[in-house]
């Protein structure tokens, strides 16, 4: 298959999935309505942050795919953590289990971590692009313990 079409491909997975949870998230978004933890960004930059954070984990699945270095155990560990990361979403903004959905992000973390560790050793550049990724995973992680902290 034609490099470009990879990496369409893999970039539009993950932008679809983020806008699809979205569309699912955005009657139950009660983001500015919460108290807020110190250091809480405008709800306004959180789409603008996921949809860089998609984008940079298809470019790293697409390098992979690019050069034969998908397998199945890499394909299991990325497709779980972007499951993962949608039902998030929904367990924080609709369902609003706040302490459920920071255990949730743990397990995110975690996923992010094995993915990120799978793909630097199949390949440095697709590994090192997600630690933006865990960077934001672990603040959000803050903001979510906050958020219940503060809102119970």
């Amino acid at each position: 298959m034609n490099k470009i079409i990879i990496y369409i491909k893999s970039i539009l997975l993950p932008v679809l999935i983020g806008a699809l949870v979205g569309l699912i998230t955005s009657g139950s978004m009660d983001y500015n309505m919460l108290q807020k933890p110190p250091f809480a960004p405008p709800g306004t930059v959180f789409p603008i942050v996921w949809t860089i954070l998609y984008v940079l984990m298809g470019i790293s699945y697409g390098i992979l795919k690019t050069n034969n270095q998908t397998d199945e155990e890499t394909d299991w560990i990325y497709y779980i953590q972007l499951v993962i990361n949608a039902l998030w979403s929904i367990i924080f903004f609709t369902f609003k289990w706040r302490l459920f959905a920071f255990v949730w992000i743990i397990l995110l973390a975690v996923a992010v971590i094995s993915m990120i560790r799978k793909f630097y050793n199949k390949n440095s550049i697709a590994g090192l692009l997600q630690i933006p990724y865990i960077l934001w995973v672990a603040f959000a992680a803050y903001l979510n313990l906050g958020f219940y902290i503060l809102n119970r």
